[in-house]
């Protein structure tokens, strides 16, 4: 279930909602520092994390999910978001070098539908990144943010989900161990709870923050190598004696 986007931009505009994003976007920018040259797609509602990229990067796209809805963005210059359906697109097979979802793996009714669309539009050797609620986190339980909405993951579960579309992990990082609770008193401490956080409670980390690569080729799953075993079985000759079948 997608939020409205004006839902979403109001909640980013807010105290938690500032918080969220210089917290979130920290990690992130620790993961990818540096874009330059690069043509850079965010999907669900990614903007609040694309910013630092707009001097960099040589395209920045936003692409938001048609029952979510657009908004123009960034406020300055030429608009750079579209409106688009997370199965279709508009753009040519290995157009963008990274993908940034954000509010949007866990807002899809078809999460894998959605991942394969990403993995057509990624260039050979491109860098996926996705931003999901952890499920045995207060911000999935809680409506305070978009992350109480939609389906939360394990860590464990995102990455079996990746690599089922055909993507690598490589990077997978815990955010957000803030409360998402309003009062002053929590925001001002966002950074202790950060440090503090990741240190003692890391399964207890808000988000999960996956850094996946594209794989042009797969590994036979369990299940296709069983179905393979029951296929290939010895072909006899004439006279009784197993031959080999290649």
């Amino acid at each position: 279930m997608y939020l409205d986007v004006i839902d979403m931009k109001t909640f980013y505009e807010r105290p938690l909602g500032r918080v969220v994003r210089q917290t979130v976007g920290a990690r992130i920018r620790n993961i990818w520092p540096d874009a330059r040259g690069e043509r850079i797609l965010g999907l669900g509602y990614a903007t609040p994390y694309l910013r630092p990229y707009l001097g960099t990067a040589e395209r920045v796209m936003a692409g938001m999910p048609g029952p979510q809805g657009v908004v123009s963005w960034p406020p300055e210059g030429p608009n750079r978001a579209m409106l688009c359906l997370e199965h279709d697109l508009p753009l040519p097979d290995a157009s963008v070098d990274r993908v940034l979802i954000v509010h949007g793996l866990d807002m899809s009714g078809d999460s894998q539908g959605a991942l394969r669309e990403v993995w057509r539009v990624l260039a050979p050797g491109g860098r996926l990144m996705v931003v999901v609620p952890n499920r045995r986190s207060l911000w999935s339980q809680l409506e305070y943010s978009p992350f109480g909405y939609g389906r939360p993951y394990s860590r464990g579960q995102l990455s079996a989900l990746l690599r089922e579309t055909r993507f690598a992990p490589k990077t997978r990082e815990g955010a957000l161990f803030l409360p998402p609770f309003r009062r002053r008193l929590f925001l001002r401490s966002a950074r202790t709870w950060e440090r503090v956080g990741a240190r003692l409670w890391p399964a207890f980390a808000g988000v999960w923050i996956v850094e996946a690569e594209k794989q042009l080729y797969q590994s036979i799953s369990t299940a296709e190598k069983k179905h393979a075993s029951r296929i290939f079985r010895p072909v006899f000759a004439t006279d009784g004696t197993p031959r080999e079948s290649f």
